[in-house]
């Protein structure tokens, strides 16, 4: 469905377009934050929408209440929508409190919603969906221009994201969506009724938007896509994904290649060759289980079964030794038994992963899974859900523990962990995309942001590693993308620090960095 909306105002400059009113001659553009809930997808969607918002003349706001407050929401889970409806009824008298004040609300949720969610929270002032994120700025204006709340979704991509305007979240690296969208029928997943039938970008594209973000400073990159090793579906070639890979290993200056997330059932062998002989392909792997029960997998129309999987971790690790693996997990599928839940636990000990996403089943309207029979009761999928994260978590403490005494080089987040203050020390993502805690020994030269160190592990948990290098043991090298850094803070005109905030406060994550804890 497409509302028809009246056009803009025509005849305004960008910033009254932006909503900008006059103050004793001087025009004062309007601010915006962007909310963020859910996938990294959404992460990529918000930073179009930060990066279409600054187009249209509004700026970030920078610890203030924002003008134009943007909820990108998920509707994966049960509790997404708790989530959305919460956060706007705390909104709800701020606005009354602040005449001109907007909201929007995009993402999963809006296409699912639509007309639900102005029926709900009557405040909201624009909705529009997965298909149409290009239209954020004009419904703002529409809303303000008539008065009254927008609603526009589309039933299919109306342009594809990535030729959007961007406002990155990080210099040094960034997401770059191969594809939208999903052909797969798994029973419990309302991703494809959202995000439609999948659509490839042409190679050729992708890989200039990666030669743009490697030319503005960034090492890394992460190539997006609901089913990453399908892609080529629409051209139809079955080794465009792994051609990718390999002509992302051309592209000189980018450092760090991840893709996320692939599908069990289509991924190959060549994918994992063209992991194993491109350098800069980084010896991680997000492969999702979802369930170790070939029953329940059948249930869950997951065309592949628990030997296959298992199969394909032996081969990526007697080709790439030191991969890390991490996985998705539904604990308490409709019709689960406790022997359907041991397989699981069985497979989870084989696999060893590095950390996994483990999630209770959520009964979401409109997908197959939520009318079958036998949905466990609460108490059964919790009970289950801690033994699984009780056996993950010893699991993966384990394999944090065989890093002791291992040197790995490390890129610099802008991000530090909760006990920064304390432990003095900074942060950053190993090649593997191990999260490694470390000190700058006295006398060394701090990193900035986008910087490598090189550093021998000397500590571990569950979810990180610790280094406390000796100055002998210390190695920095500065990079491009600390350069980059450098530019940005001083572009916004915050003095560059090692291990401070982005500055970039415009788009605010409602979920974690990879990878998560289990719980």
């Amino acid at each position: 469905m497409s509302l028809t909306i009246p056009p803009p105002l025509s005849g305004a400059n960008p910033s009254e377009a932006a909503g900008s009113a006059p103050q004793a001659g001087v025009q004062k553009a309007r601010t915006y934050q962007v909310r963020t809930f859910g996938c990294q997808m959404n992460v990529h969607d918000s930073e179009r929408m930060a990066g279409m918002l600054e187009d249209a003349g509004y700026v970030p706001a920078d610890g203030e209440q924002a003008d134009v407050v943007v909820f990108n929401t998920c509707a994966v889970r049960e509790n997404a929508d708790n989530k959305l409806y919460g956060n706007l009824g705390i909104l709800a008298p701020v606005k009354a409190a602040n005449p001109g004040m907007q909201i929007a609300v995009g993402g999963c949720l809006a296409q699912k919603d639509r007309e639900t969610i102005l029926k709900k929270a009557p405040w909201v002032d624009a909705v529009f969906g997965t298909h149409n994120v290009g239209a954020l700025p004009a419904l703002l204006d529409r809303a303000r221009h008539n008065n009254e709340a927008q609603l526009e979704i589309l039933e299919s991509l109306d342009v594809f994201p990535s030729t959007l305007p961007t406002k990155r979240d990080s210099v040094y690296s960034g997401w770059v969506s191969i594809s939208v969208g999903c052909n797969n029928t798994c029973t419990f997943c309302i991703v494809p009724a959202l995000r439609g039938k999948e659509k490839d970008r042409r190679p050729g594209d992708i890989l200039a938007e990666i030669q743009a973000l490697v030319d503005d400073g960034a090492i890394e990159v992460t190539l997006l896509g609901q089913n990453v090793n399908s892609y080529g579906v629409e051209f139809g070639d079955r080794q465009a994904f792994s051609k990718l890979l390999r002509a992302c290993g051309d592209i000189e200056g980018l450092e760090r290649v991840r893709f996320t997330s692939p599908h069990p059932a289509a991924f190959n062998d060549d994918v994992i060759d063209a992991m194993a002989e491109t350098p800069n392909v980084m010896p991680q792997l997000h492969m999702p289980l979802q369930s170790g029960s070939d029953s329940i997998l059948r249930a869950m129309k997951r065309s592949y079964r628990s030997t296959k999987f298992l199969g394909i971790l032996d081969k990526v690790r007697e080709k790439i030794p030191h991969a890390a693996i991490s996985t998705d997990i539904i604990v308490g599928f409709p019709g689960e038994t406790e022997e359907d839940f041991q397989a699981t636990l069985d497979v989870v000990e084989k696999s060893r992963f590095a950390t996994a996403f483990t999630f209770q089943y959520s009964k979401r309207p409109g997908t197959p899974a939520a009318d079958l029979p036998d949905q466990l009761p609460k108490a059964v999928v919790q009970e289950r859900f801690e033994r699984l994260t009780a056996l993950q978590d010893r699991i993966a403490a384990e394999e944090n523990r065989n890093q002791l005494g291992r040197r790995v080089e490390v890129m610099v987040t802008a991000q530090s962990g909760r006990k920064a203050g304390e432990t003095h020390r900074l942060s950053g993502r190993s090649q593997d995309q191990r999260l490694v805690h470390f000190s700058v020994p006295e006398g060394a030269p701090a990193p900035r942001p986008g910087d490598l160190v090189t550093v021998t592990i000397t500590g571990a948990a569950a979810f990180h590693l610790v280094a406390d290098p000796t100055l002998e043991d210390y190695s920095l090298r500065r990079s491009r993308a600390g350069d980059a850094w450098d530019r940005s803070q001083a572009d916004s005109c915050g003095a560059p620090a090692p291990g401070a905030g982005s500055g970039r406060s415009g788009v605010s994550l409602g979920m974690p960095s990879l990878p998560l804890p289990t719980r």
